[in-house]
């Protein structure tokens, strides 16, 4: 599915209609065609993926209980306990990234809590920090100590040159060598 055309798709739609299409779709998901095609492909002590809507990351966790709409799931980074609607379990490995297609900086569903990321501040400096905070118009990022919001428009990605630098392939006479 491309998520692009659907986002631009609903980014011209009324608050009514988004209201009215997300009721349909609560609808469909709690049919019990799917939870039960879910649940037949999980047990208890199953280490799984979810997706964590507020970080718009993928999580890793283990299923502590089965309920009837909910898992209990033991999220392995932080050791809390969540009950999560059995939807939000990724089986099958589906890729989460949702690459909005802009001419300039990042979008919204393209960054995660977490994620290092960049931007050129007033004085033409670049900075560089990691994201604490993803709000609705700008990202919160925490940069050398310090907190910056900034719009999605000014972030980039950052390669990080210490981890590639010892990794060099060098091509001599048609051979690569590490």
């Amino acid at each position: 599915m491309n998520f692009s055309d659907v986002l631009k798709a609903l980014n011209q739609a009324s608050a009514f209609e988004l209201y009215r299409m997300r009721a349909a779709i609560n609808r469909v998901l709690d049919e019990p065609r799917w939870l039960q095609a879910i649940q037949a492909r999980l047990h208890i002590g199953q280490t799984i993926e979810y997706f964590d809507y507020q970080t718009n990351a993928l999580r890793h966790g283990k299923i502590i209980e089965m309920r009837r709409k909910q898992a209990d799931i033991l999220d392995l980074n932080d050791g809390k306990r969540w009950l999560l609607p059995y939807v939000a379990i990724n089986l099958d490995g589906q890729d989460v990234q949702i690459r909005e297609q802009q001419t300039h900086g990042l979008g919204r569903n393209e960054v995660a809590i977490g994620d290092v990321i960049g931007f050129i501040d007033r004085n033409q400096q670049q900075r560089i920090g990691q994201v604490i905070r993803l709000n609705d118009k700008t990202v919160t990022l925490l940069c050398e100590q310090q907190r910056w919001r900034v719009s999605y428009a000014f972030l980039h990605r950052v390669v990080d040159g210490d981890s590639v630098e010892h990794n060099i392939i060098a091509i001599e006479d048609g051979y690569a060598s590490r």
